[in-house]
């Protein structure tokens, strides 16, 4: 039986071998950089880390005539590195906009300015760290401005929204032929599912990760694993614990494939579901229901996030249910709150009677 413990072991595994294999397509002392952040870092954020390093080598040795005798790129060496200029990140940047690799010129790329702007900032602190033991002569990517991101609007889902959703999920009301061939079969997987995420809050990863083992209906709660290991209880109220149960009743008649007997939700192969199908299925029903609105998972937390401030306007409260480590990543989800309180407040202040 696989136990949460050892799907999360799993997945380190696999996340580490794919580490390992980017590592060798770098720099040799790029190895150095990754050891010491180890303690302070995820393995998902070291391999976007990773991928964003051999980009600007890539780019380096193929792009800037400084750098195009070193071939293959992994012969960069530190003192090659010290003749990096903060013009020549300037032009990386500029180049993420649309690029191609030369591994695959065929497949074209693109960046946004968030996108650019998370790159440059693994580049500062890649420099950051041999500066700082005294193996580089100064750390030039912090001469380069971050690019200036515009404020996106939060997209969620009103309240009238979400009950047509679930409605929506009931009765398969809209859905096509085929899509309700598949929906005789995964109505309650899929309702679910989605309570789930707009009754806790809960990630994408934690959902997928989730274990019959994991629940206790004695306490209303299920245990999750979070970013960085830590292991939490989520609470969920009468709606989603009906829906559990009701969905539990279905689990038990179907003989999971071995390794995945303790996962909660399968997919129509009998294995856990997957990050993916969980993103399509949000997509198909959200779709139905708003369709100028992207809804995604993160989404329907976001929809949760939104409901428990406006119940309990305690946004510490709510940083600590979604597992945000910064109460500023969770004050970004109530800008458009604040701005409706606003509003409301200029309209309750009258200068002249009527």
């Amino acid at each position: 039986m696989l136990n949460q413990d050892s799907y999360d072991s799993q997945r380190n595994r696999e996340n580490i071998i794919k580490l390992r294999n980017i590592l060798r397509e770098l720099p040799l002392f790029c190895g150095d950089f990754f050891r010491a952040i180890e303690p302070t870092t995820s393995i998902l954020t070291r391999i976007n880390y990773a991928y964003d390093l051999r980009l600007f080598f890539e780019f380096l040795t193929n792009e800037i005539e400084d750098f195009a005798h070193i071939t293959p790129f992994t012969q960069f060496t530190l003192q090659d590195l010290n003749r990096v200029r903060a013009v020549h990140i300037e032009m990386f940047l500029e180049y993420l906009t649309y690029y191609s690799r030369p591994s695959a010129p065929e497949v074209e790329h693109q960046n946004h300015d968030s996108g650019k702007a998370r790159k440059l900032s693994t580049l500062r602190s890649f420099l950051a760290y041999f500066f700082k033991n005294e193996r580089l002569d100064r750390n030039v990517a912090s001469l380069v401005d971050y690019p200036k991101i515009s404020e996106k609007p939060i997209i969620r889902l009103e309240a009238d929204e979400v009950a047509r959703l679930l409605d929506l999920v009931e009765t398969g009301q809209g859905l096509t032929e085929r899509q309700k061939r598949y929906h005789n079969y995964t109505r309650q997987r899929d309702i679910t599912i989605l309570m789930v995420f707009l009754g806790t809050g809960i990630r994408i990863s934690e959902c997928v990760g989730l274990n019959i083992s994991d629940l206790d209906f004695s306490i209303n709660g299920f245990r999750v694993t979070r970013k960085g290991g830590n292991q939490v209880i989520l609470y969920f109220g009468d709606e989603v614990r009906k829906a559990l149960l009701a969905y539990l009743e279905e689990r038990k008649k179907i003989d999971a494939l071995p390794g995945h007997e303790d996962a909660l939700f399968l997919s129509m192969q009998r294995k856990r579901i997957s990050n993916r199908a969980v993103q399509n299925l949000v997509k198909k029903y959200a779709k139905l229901v708003s369709p100028l609105k992207n809804i995604s998972p993160h989404k329907l937390r976001s929809t949760y996030g939104t409901a428990l401030y406006q119940e309990t306007g305690d946004i510490y409260l709510v940083a600590d249910v979604l597992g945000h480590k910064d109460v500023n990543t969770t004050r970004k989800h109530y800008a458009a709150i604040s701005d409706e309180k606003r509003r409301m407040a200029a309209r309750m202040v009258k200068l002249r009677e009527d």
